[in-house]
């Protein structure tokens, strides 16, 4: 089938229309000068708790706090706050968590104020953009998206696309993704490793690992809210996600 990417620049933001025998099944849409991308991830500092929503509100620079809701903390949470508080005084040394001793999970039904106090920096990913009168959505479960696959860190499992459709194929990849992975770094495999040799996905694999590097580097002297990695912004994310041999314009 054939595949079709139209893009629309205009002086108010990119429009992109992702059409398959001429119709259309994906459209992406962002404005100019957005300061806050969905995939960015900040050190922001938690300002409110909300009980009564089971979320707590965040400052990450933004003129709005943003949103992060008890379920998009993550079962990982006191571990990772854990390690962002270690980083921050000195006493975690290393981006790998080869050595890092993990707290327990969190229960999914528990409370925000069980979990987060208020004034604590907090390691935050940007879910949704910020719209009108409301601030970013945010999620604690970190991920470090590439052309071939997603870097999860504080996470040990791996998981292949099932977009590929050969079974064989996808438990090569596993087999792969498994032989590469660093401890306690989960990995999803996206649709276009299919075919892909081990020199190739372990390339893409030191290149995400260094974004966390440099995570943790700015963290040491960082100074909450801040960001600390921009994800590409739509246009460019998009092609890398999406544009393949299969595009026939």
């Amino acid at each position: 089938m054939d595949k079709e990417l139209i893009i629309n620049a205009a002086e108010t933001g990119v429009e992109l229309a992702l059409l398959e025998g001429g119709k259309l099944v994906e459209l992406h849409h962002q404005k100019t000068n957005n300061n806050f991308t969905v995939g960015d991830i900040l050190i922001g500092k938690i300002r409110k708790m909300m009980p009564g929503l089971n979320a707590a509100f965040v400052d990450i620079g933004h003129r709005k706090d943003a949103f992060l809701h008890y379920t998009d903390l993550g079962p990982k949470l006191r571990s990772l706050v854990k390690w962002t508080n270690g980083v921050m005084n000195g006493s975690i040394n290393t981006h790998k968590l080869d050595n890092f001793k993990f707290e327990d999970e969190i229960v999914k039904t528990g409370k925000v104020d069980q979990v987060l106090n208020k004034r604590w920096p907090i390691l935050v990913q940007i879910l949704k953009e910020p719209i009108s009168t409301k601030g970013p959505r945010l999620s604690c479960e970190l991920t470090l998206p590439g052309r071939h696959m997603v870097l999860s860190p504080f996470s040990d499992s791996v998981s292949v696309s099932k977009k590929i459709s050969s079974s064989e194929e996808r438990k090569r990849l596993h087999t792969l993704a498994e032989s590469i992975k660093p401890k306690h770094f989960g990995i999803i495999i996206r649709t276009a490793a299919e075919g892909k040799r081990v020199q190739e996905l372990h390339e893409e694999l030191v290149r995400l690992m260094g974004q966390w590097e440099d995570i943790y580097k700015q963290l040491k002297t960082v100074n909450p809210p801040a960001k600390l990695l921009s994800e590409l912004d739509k246009p460019a994310s998009v092609l890398r996600d999406l544009l393949s041999d299969g595009f026939s314009r």
